[in-house]
């Protein structure tokens, strides 16, 4: 057939996995008339309706969804011919990078992954955004963010992870704590109070699921605090215990600061950070050689962190 070309059945692919015109506008980055008008030359090119109206919503016509894979494996295939001469030209452009990640993320890894982009593709920005309590699904698909570097569970199944960091906790408290004049015992841990870190003020977690559960104890939680950053420097001064995972130990100077840290005596789960991106964005070069290089990065940088 004549009558469509390459770009055509990039519409056809993205109007059939959003099943939705303003989603489909969103992710090409197009106005939705204009994307309105492309469904429309699909609709008078195939004969097919390609998206029909289903109660509140739109669903892909018997036809969109039959030749979808097909579809999909031509546009990925177009794309990979395109990857080594986009790759060649990296030095030359100028993309602009958007990663959602917390704050423990950001302090050990904004630079060294900023360093790394920079050496091949030097005219390159990275924007840092915050980590939220809603899930990173949406604004993964709609291309509001190009990747989620973090460990919650609020994701979709259908958004690919990769595992950059398996860590552990440790505590903190000021060089001369009682704690660490014996060995530390989960019965000496539930003398002394606690401070949790948690954006959604959630003050109990795994330690206390572990001292309840193998040793029938509870710890006391003095305070919840949002970030670990507004502490640290105040532990030399108190008696409080702030539970932290070695990615941030690992970072701080703790003689300079008169801190010191402990293994906690449990058999903790390990905390696994990862990164996540939509499907779609698998084949785009520039992208596969961002996630390639934050993996590189953030294998070096936390590779002091135990598994």
């Amino acid at each position: 057939m004549k009558r469509y070309d390459l770009d055509l059945l990039r519409y056809l692919k993205v109007l059939t996995e959003e099943e939705s015109v303003s989603r489909a506008a969103r992710r090409m980055k197009v106005s939705e008339p204009a994307m309105s008008r492309q469904l429309a030359k699909l609709r008078t090119t195939f004969a097919d309706p390609i998206l029909v109206q289903s109660g509140r919503r739109m669903t892909p016509s018997a036809f969109a969804t039959g030749v979808l894979s097909q579809v999909q494996d031509l546009v990925r295939s177009a794309d990979s011919l395109l990857e080594t001469r986009a790759l060649a030209n990296l030095a030359n452009m100028a993309p602009t990078f958007t990663i959602r990640a917390n704050d423990l993320v950001v302090a050990a890894l904004a630079l060294p992954l900023l360093k790394a982009l920079k050496q091949e593709c030097p005219r390159c920005e990275v924007i840092w955004a915050p980590e939220l309590d809603a899930a990173a699904s949406d604004p993964l698909r709609d291309g509001g963010i190009d990747l989620y570097l973090g460990a919650t569970d609020l994701m979709k199944p259908e958004i690919r992870r990769q595992t950059v960091l398996r860590d552990h906790m440790q505590g903190l408290v000021r060089k001369d704590h009682p704690i660490l004049a014996a060995p530390i015992t989960p019965q000496s841990m539930v003398l002394y109070d606690y401070i949790s870190v948690s954006r959604r003020g959630r003050a109990r977690g795994p330690i206390d699921w572990m001292l309840q559960n193998q040793h029938g104890l509870t710890r006391r939680i003095a305070m919840v605090v949002p970030t670990y950053h507004c502490m640290v420097e105040s532990m030399k001064e108190t008696d409080l215990i702030l539970p932290l995972p070695g990615l941030v130990i690992n970072h701080i100077s703790l003689k300079a600061l008169g801190l010191a840290s402990f293994e906690f005596p449990l058999s903790l789960p390990s905390v696994e950070a990862f990164q996540a991106w939509h499907p779609r964005r698998d084949t785009d070069p520039v992208h596969r050689w961002l996630r390639e290089t934050l993996f590189r990065v953030s294998r070096k940088v936390f590779e002091k962190c135990p598994p």
